[in-house]
């Protein structure tokens, strides 16, 4: 995809998502520029697979393809620093 594009991969389920999402959907809020893909990971799924997703969530900064950053279970919004980092 051209541009920015964040993955956003987890479960409806997770705990840890759960906690996330909030954080999660201000960050997304703040950069309504940035195209914003949630995808439902579990077993069996070659996307999250192909990213070496092991924990949820994880979220990955791309643009034009290209990973920038990653956050591997963000709790709060100051978790998601690496983000604003790479779109600096």
């Amino acid at each position: 995809m051209p541009g920015w594009v964040l993955l956003d991969f987890g479960t409806d389920w997770c705990g840890h998502c759960i906690a996330a999402r909030s954080a999660i959907d201000a960050w997304r809020d703040a950069h309504a520029d940035i195209e914003h893909l949630r995808i439902e990971d579990g077993r069996g799924r070659p996307l999250g697979r192909a990213y070496q997703v092991k924990l949820w969530p994880t979220l990955i900064l791309l643009r034009v393809g290209r990973e920038l950053a990653r956050v591997v279970r963000p709790r709060e919004a100051r978790d998601l620093w690496p983000l604003e980092q790479a779109l600096a």
